[in-house]
């Protein structure tokens, strides 16, 4: 019989993979370094927190092995494990950078957001992704998805960012779960209670013959550890993320009123090739093509009236500000979209693969110039779209590719700027917003930030709406508003004032000379996300856990 791989716990998985003595725990259970949210909220914490960090040796070579927990709250990413996993691959990143190669292996067990800590999550997956995003130029950075949990949430975004993704055929993937787009969509578009549907979809073998991950393998320790090997010296590939031509075309060609099944969709991925994609850039149209906060915003911050786009749902255009080229950039509604989950701003597959589009081609124009320009992020996305053709299709995978094209801009020196008009919600606001160099927001009581809608929580966490609003006034991160979000420190700054849906000339004017402000103070500042973590506000407690996790994890690495 073999040594089954997904039966072990997060701990012993990572043991199993290391070769014997070589096993070094950091930030283990007698640190204990727990969630302080959790208690509050009448939830017993861990001492681990949920996430295993070991460095050690695979068959000789140094590893550092992230391992998810799954039994604890599902895996969920709150405050304390995302500081872990970031702060680990930052190290590592840091160790690869002086030239002593260390591999970092990650386990997947998890929901995504840890929902009790919502804004936390969405938080400590951003540092990730754009931590995995840098070690991938210097490194293979492999996946693992065991089975059990799978990968779902914004931790599907996070593993479609990694060089190789193995999974074994008891494991899962996707961006929404089942029950969520249930919840959000109703019975017919995704029955949760259909089993061998949801496995169809998004379980692993479907994920291998569809491009969402790279090796299937039995589960099997030895198997395992063989894949991984194989992932540590296979040559360098374009990363799923960057096949924004083969995407675009496949979405052009995909019929949105036909029936779909998991087995024609195979069979349709195998037909596509990637082909030639026109930049699309918003111009100026008869009459508005679109009602709300971000579509109105880009017209006032681009001086564009009326804008329409070859993609109505996504525009872009090059303006300037303070005599410097920008390229300024909103989701914004479409109510005739052939995508019926995003017709209301939602990020779906046709507007992650676009963003990704209009990011990298402003990246491969600056490529050779001393100054980037910078991008400025529109931010008024409800949510991702949710529906059973996003998931067929693959949207975790579209909304990484938006994440890793901002991620990168911002790595290669053009100052993101994200300015907060509307709601910015889940994995829209992480592959839309979430990887920018500074966040701005407006001041106003409509703006929602979190990480799931208020009645998709409720039931994810077996609550109702009035005990959620109850737990978010002992944690600040589970509330919807932006100044309980301003507490936690990633805002560059929260503008009063400001009339949101019908602004003035001065209330545009303030805001941009806010923006022109914000890109003079990434001039010689890093070009990771620290500076959210360096604010007034998050030094006065708001990422209080996050630095002391830190900190600790520096002085015993």
């Amino acid at each position: 019989m073999q040594n089954s791989f997904v039966e072990l716990n997060g701990r012993e998985r990572a043991r199993a993979l290391l070769d014997q003595g070589t096993y070094r725990e950091l930030l283990g259970p007698l640190d204990k370094m727990e969630s302080p949210h959790l208690e509050p909220q009448g939830i017993v914490p861990q001492s681990d927190d949920g996430i295993v960090l070991v460095l050690g040796e695979l068959r000789g070579r140094k590893v550092l092995v992230i391992s998810m927990e799954g039994a604890f709250q599902g895996g969920g990413i709150g405050e304390v494990s995302g500081a872990k996993i970031a702060g680990a691959l930052e190290l590592a990143l840091e160790e690869n950078l002086r030239g002593n190669k260390l591999y970092p292996v990650m386990i997947f067990d998890t929901g995504g957001v840890r929902l009790q800590e919502a804004n936390y999550g969405l938080l400590s997956i951003s540092e990730i992704c754009t931590q995995i995003v840098a070690l991938r130029k210097v490194i293979p950075v492999v996946g693992l998805i065991p089975g059990r949990v799978g990968a779902f949430g914004g931790m599907s975004i996070t593993a479609e960012l990694f060089t190789t993704l193995i999974a074994t055929k008891k494991a899962r993937l996707g961006l929404n779960g089942p029950e969520v787009i249930e919840q959000e969509a109703g019975v017919m578009e995704f029955d949760a209670s259909d089993k061998a549907l949801i496995w169809n979809t998004i379980g692993a073998n479907q994920r291998l013959v569809t491009g969402l991950v790279d090796e299937v393998v039995e589960d099997a320790t030895e198997a395992v550890i063989a894949a991984v090997l194989t992932a540590l010296e296979a040559p360098v590939k374009p990363a799923r993320t960057e096949q924004v031509e083969f995407y675009l075309n496949l979405l052009n060609h995909l019929d949105t009123e036909a029936e779909w099944t998991p087995e024609r969709y195979r069979e349709f991925y195998k037909q596509q090739t990637a082909a030639p994609q026109p930049v699309p850039m918003a111009r100026e149209g008869s009459a508005d093509a679109a009602d709300g906060r971000g579509y109105r915003w880009f017209s006032h911050l681009t001086g564009i009236a009326h804008p329409v786009s070859e993609v109505p749902s996504v525009l872009a255009a090059d303006v300037e500000k303070n005599g410097q080229l920008c390229r300024v950039i909103s989701v914004v509604p479409d109510s005739g979209s052939r995508f019926k989950r995003a017709r209301a701003g939602e990020v779906g597959l046709l507007e992650g693969w676009t963003l990704a589009q209009i990011v990298r081609d402003a990246i491969k124009q600056d490529e050779d110039k001393e100054h980037k320009r910078p991008i400025i992020a529109v931010i008024d996305v409800p949510s991702q779209a949710y529906g059973y053709k996003e998931e067929m299709v693959g949207i975790s995978l579209a909304l990484a590719a938006s994440t890793d094209a901002y991620a990168t801009a911002r790595l290669k020196g053009h100052p993101v700027i994200g300015v907060i008009v509307g709601n910015a919600i889940s994995g829209a606001f992480l592959s839309h917003g979430l990887q920018s160099n500074r966040l701005i927001a407006l001041d106003d009581s409509k703006i929602n930030i979190q990480a799931m809608s208020k009645a998709s929580a409720a039931r994810i966490t077996k609550r109702t709406i009035e005990e959620l609003e109850e737990a978010s006034k002992k944690v600040p991160a589970m509330a919807y508003d932006v100044n309980s979000y301003s507490t936690l420190g990633p805002l560059y700054t929260l503008l009063s004032g400001i009339e949101a849906d019908e602004p003035q000339a001065g209330d545009i004017a303030t805001v941009e000379q806010t923006i022109v402000e914000a890109i003079g103070s990434t001039q010689g500042a890093p070009r990771d996300l620290s500076f959210r973590l360096q604010t007034d506000e998050a030094l006065a407690g708001g990422r209080l856990a996050t630095l002391k996790v830190r900190s600790l994890l520096r002085e015993q690495w």
